[in-house]
């Protein structure tokens, strides 16, 4: 194995740790011992690959928004046309399974931002470069936004703040939404919103 695949191993290995111990302890209380400790690296090797805690947690959210990317190209079903429920369902039900398969470091994403400021500005930044695609899907609507950016960061404030609430907070207390009850109220609350429109959504 060559120096740059040992490298690129270490990298891969602290990740998957990182995901593996905001799972179990949360992003405020892991420490960078536990992560290389869960790694089986030295903690001199951590910072081989990253300055601290912080840019791991960027480095594991540009690495999600591009799986996600990638995965959005092969499924069936996709389509841009944000004058479609059915579009906005699409993207929507894409969005509520994103964040319960990476539930652990979207819970980190919001400790970071909640406990510095600088550093949440940062990754909504990740997330926002990652927006840029979407402008296409507003140029559908019967009243394209002059400034569609403002539209996808409240679009995505409303999905976010929605599933911190029903997939984080709520099952705390014991409370828990059917999947398909959480996509079709975000459904429809966007189709409203962006469209003006109060179609029912048709559950998939």
């Amino acid at each position: 194995m060559s120096r740059r695949e040992r490298a690129a191993g270490t990298g891969a290995a602290l990740k998957q740790a990182a995901r593996e111990v905001f799972a179990e302890r949360g992003y405020l209380n892991t420490k960078i011992t536990d992560i290389t400790a869960a790694a089986g690296r030295a903690t001199g090797s951590f910072y081989n690959h990253f300055a601290g805690k912080e840019e791991l947690l960027e480095a594991l959210l540009r690495d999600m928004l591009a799986e996600a990317d990638e995965t959005i190209v092969d499924v069936a079903g996709h389509d841009a046309d944000f004058s479609k429920i059915s579009a906005i369902r699409w993207h929507v039900a894409a969005f509520w399974r994103f964040y319960q398969q990476h539930l652990p470091e979207m819970i980190a994403v919001k400790q970071a931002a909640m406990v510095d400021p600088e550093l949440g500005r940062r990754l909504q930044q990740i997330m926002a470069d990652d927006d840029a695609h979407m402008i296409e899907h507003f140029a559908h609507l019967p009243n394209p936004p002059a400034e569609p950016l403002v539209q996808i960061s409240a679009m995505n404030a409303l999905m976010e703040g929605f599933a911190y609430t029903w997939l984080v907070v709520n099952p705390a207390n014991g409370e828990t939404i059917p999947d398909e009850t959480a996509i079709d109220t975000l459904t429809n609350l966007l189709h409203h919103g962006l469209t003006g429109s109060a179609e029912p959504p048709a559950s998939a």
